[in-house]
């Protein structure tokens, strides 16, 4: 849809005139009410993730890193690039044809997005990825993705996210 109609499309309905997506210059986040409006936003078009990685600076070999993403087409970087100053936090990064909002200071997330979330909460499966996101926070704050039963625990969590929620 965001990339215009197939060539099957165009023939089958030739009397359709696509529209003009205008481009919003003025892409910043003014309304008092913005928090909600974001919260909304996000349980469309964000996610929240967990990741393992192998690292060597790790006694048990793996870093925990958490992160919150919001997914846009590439148009919309400006709008995107306007969460940075509202969050105060995160970074935005450009594909050819789309760009992420993406923060993973664990600060942040802690500081930011968690309470974000808390007082405007998702629906859905979101809110469920998103109490599982919280769970992992709160065991790397208490250090247990530093051990091989809380990474392990973490491990646990994580495979029931996302794509991997029933």
């Amino acid at each position: 849809m965001n990339r215009s109609l197939s060539e099957k499309l165009k023939t089958a309905f030739p009397d359709v005139v696509p529209v003009t997506r205008l481009i919003i210059k003025d892409q910043k986040i003014k309304n008092p009410g913005a928090s909600s409006w974001l919260a909304g936003f996000a349980a469309a078009e964000g996610y929240f993730k967990v990741s393992i990685y192998k690292s060597k600076d790790y006694k048990l070999g793996f870093q925990v890193q958490l992160c919150f993403i919001l997914t846009q087409d590439g148009r919309d970087e400006k709008l995107l690039r306007s969460f940075i100053k509202y969050l105060e936090c995160g970074e935005v990064y450009q594909n050819r044809t789309w760009c992420d909002f993406k923060v993973t200071k664990l600060s942040d997330i802690i500081k930011k997005i968690i309470p974000l979330f808390k007082n405007y909460p998702t629906q859905g499966d979101k809110a469920k990825n998103f109490e599982d996101f919280c769970k992992v926070a709160e065991l790397i704050k208490q250090k247990k993705d530093l051990m091989a039963d809380g990474l392990e625990q973490i491990r646990i969590i994580k495979a029931g996210m996302n794509r991997g929620r029933n």
